[in-house]
């Protein structure tokens, strides 16, 4: 430890392309505010590019520190981190801000970067669900892994369920690898908003499931319209209210598709997506909800389950193993491809918010 607080560099994650990630690095600066006043200053490496709104939400977090470079407006130094072992202009911007330590996060500084570095590998969905990613994009991201590896890294996941996948597929790796779990804790500034008031500006009912995830093929969005259509046959009428990008450059398709199957089944009334949101609206729908359902296929560790955690919100997950780790069987679960036992439990759980209404 240095004698004045350690300075940790993080790069700025979009929350545009993953909401996900940018709400940890948000909970995570706002944890170490709190919980270790003094010790830590967050420092986070944005491109010119960069959203300003996004930053500023962060900015507004106590001791974060906003440093604006080219180096960061995409990965400008990839090709001289792979060849040369050094991408020069992030390292340089590290130095300039006196930067103590280094954290990567879907990107590569070079075996020759002069800072301790952790790695973090949220998860390894490309070796679970190879046939998600395009051939290019699976292979760019296991390199990408495997030069971390190979650099010496430290080694940070998310979840036991992550570390037994790097077990499996890295076997015989010697790195220090060390499981981080994070837990949620909403700042206050973010819960002001009145749910009741959300929940009328976008027209919802006063039951409603809470879908907040990003349209990508592995949030399973089409078994909850399997699950609606079924519904709809039984004359059971439900709303799941949807938020979150529908943007994924691996499958630009992606969204109209399910949007196209939503409107030939009739489900308009049923699927309600209302895009993306600002922050305290997404925790405004998810206070206010019958239930968060999340469908997803495959976690690193859940940014929404821990939120619907933290405010005791019902739960309906998917049967994956990091919701049974998260959750630890408080939860109500269905298969990933089993659109009766989703259609099941909610209509049973909307039906008991009715008779507790």
């Amino acid at each position: 430890m240095t004698p004045r607080p350690l300075r940790i560099a993080f790069s700025h994650i979009s929350r545009r392309l993953w909401a996900g990630g940018y709400n940890y690095q948000g909970n995570l600066f706002a944890a170490l505010d709190q919980f270790r006043p003094g010790e830590f200053i967050p420092v986070l490496f944005a491109g010119m590019q960069a959203d300003e709104n996004e930053l500023a939400d962060l900015a507004a977090i106590s001791n974060v520190e906003i440093v604006r470079s080219n180096a960061f407006d995409g990965q400008p130094g990839l090709t001289a981190a792979l060849a040369l072992g050094l991408d020069k202009g992030a390292a340089t911007a590290f130095r300039i801000a006196r930067i103590d330590l280094v954290v990567e996060s879907a990107r590569f500084f070079g075996w020759r970067l002069p800072f301790p570095t952790i790695a973090w590998i949220p998860d390894l969905q490309h070796r679970t669900l190879p046939h998600l990613f395009p051939r290019a994009a699976r292979w760019r991201r296991e390199f990408g892994f495997r030069m971390q590896i190979a650099s010496g890294r430290t080694i940070m996941l998310s979840s036991e369920s992550a570390l037994l996948d790097f077990k499996t597929y890295y076997p015989r790796v010697k790195n220090r690898v060390a499981v981080v779990r994070f837990a949620v804790r909403p700042p206050t500034a973010f819960l002001s908003t009145n749910p009741s008031e959300v929940v009328e500006a976008y027209g919802l009912p006063a039951n409603y499931l809470y879908l907040p995830n990003q349209f990508y093929r592995h949030k399973n969005h089409q078994l909850v319209v399997e699950a609606l259509t079924i519904l709809k046959r039984r004359g059971v009428d439900v709303v799941i209210c949807a938020s979150g990008s529908p943007e994924d450059r691996r499958e630009p398709g992606y969204y109209n598709l399910i949007n196209s199957e939503i409107g030939k089944r009739g489900l308009g009334a049923h699927f309600r997506h209302v895009g993306v949101i600002p922050l305290s609206h997404v925790y405004a729908l998810l206070r206010a909800s019958t239930a968060l359902l999340n469908p997803s296929r495959f976690e690193g560790w859940s940014t929404t389950v821990e939120e619907a955690k933290s405010f005791g919100v019902p739960m309906v997950l998917s049967d994956i193993a990091v919701h049974r780790e998260q959750t630890e069987g408080s939860a109500r679960y269905f298969g990933v491809d089993d659109p009766v036992a989703l259609a099941d439990h909610i209509a049973q759980i909307s039906r008991e918010a009715r008779g507790r209404g």
